[in-house]
């Protein structure tokens, strides 16, 4: 349970960390929140050289608005994401997400960059980006880009981060005034991963859905986007019938792994019904 041994950097700039990637190579570990990394590092599963430590950059952390999106920096904690009113306005499912994430002693810690960089399919926050249509700022030394969410993870552990890039941004359009959303989460304990989640931001008109969206967590080894179940209830009043259709198409693209939570197939049952509870949900806030 003690780390090897390692060299310990602390950058003052985004320019200076990526120069320090650069010249130390596959050696070298940007740290945010170390909520993944660290417990890694005392296991002896990952042994890196050098450590890269990202909280002395303070270009990394802040919230603000920029027109019709928020812009979020990548070391801003969930406890920050919980005491933002900005957060709180604009991108609720957000602050609701944040709280279900760990514990406080994590949120305090933990950082909204880390949680959706790594890639592991247990985090909350990467389906939500989905939901959202969120995108990152990658830069490295080649300079910066922008990679919508949707087209970051590629795999359990395995993102669209190019080696030697850091991601310093989220960028989140503002949804519809009036929206409706829900994150439900299945867990076996406070502080646990999800046994299954889902996430949905819809609008109403008369009374039926008008847009939907639907993203799932830990349900297979990236985060999913239920594109067949979001269009089974649009135009509906979110009946029985249309409830059912959604899971239905949401568990059709669910390939859980069978673990401590539970086998797969009992994780694609309770997957489907945090969907239709997040649907009925979210419906119940939309105006």
């Amino acid at each position: 349970m003690i780390p090897g041994p390692f060299d310990y950097h602390r950058p003052a700039s985004v320019t200076d960390a990526i120069r320090l990637l650069a010249d130390l190579g596959d050696e070298a570990r940007p740290l945010a929140g170390g909520h993944s990394l660290l417990p890694m590092m005392k296991l002896r599963l990952a042994t890196p050289a050098h450590l890269i430590d990202l909280h002395g950059i303070a270009g990394l952390k802040g919230i603000r608005r920029d027109g019709n999106r928020i812009i979020i920096g990548a070391m801003t904690t969930q406890a920050e994401l919980l005491a933002s009113a900005d957060i709180g306005s604009s991108l609720p499912i957000l602050h609701e997400t944040a709280l279900v994430i760990a514990d406080p002693q994590v949120r305090y810690r933990g950082t909204l960059g880390g949680n959706v960089a790594n890639g592991d399919p247990g985090n909350d926050m990467p389906a939500l980006m989905l939901a959202l249509d969120a995108s990152y700022r990658l830069e490295g030394p080649n300079g910066a880009r922008e990679v919508a969410a949707r087209d970051f993870y590629q795999g359990a552990y395995f993102t669209a981060l190019e080696p030697g890039e850091i991601l310093t941004g989220i960028s989140i359009p503002v949804p519809a005034a009036g929206h409706g959303y829900a994150y439900e989460k299945l867990k076996r304990k406070v502080g646990d991963y999800a046994t299954a989640a889902a996430a949905v931001v819809l609008t109403m008109a008369g009374g039926k859905v008008a847009t939907c969206v639907i993203a799932l967590t830990n349900l297979h080894e990236t985060p999913l986007l239920a594109t067949d179940a979001a269009n089974a209830v649009i135009g509906t009043a979110l009946d029985d019938a249309a409830l059912k259709a959604a899971a239905g198409a949401a568990r059709a693209i669910m390939q859980p792994a069978s673990d401590a939570r539970g086998p797969a197939e009992y994780r694609k049952h309770v997957g489907g019904i945090m969907v239709m509870r997040a649907l009925q949900r979210a419906a119940s806030r939309a105006k």
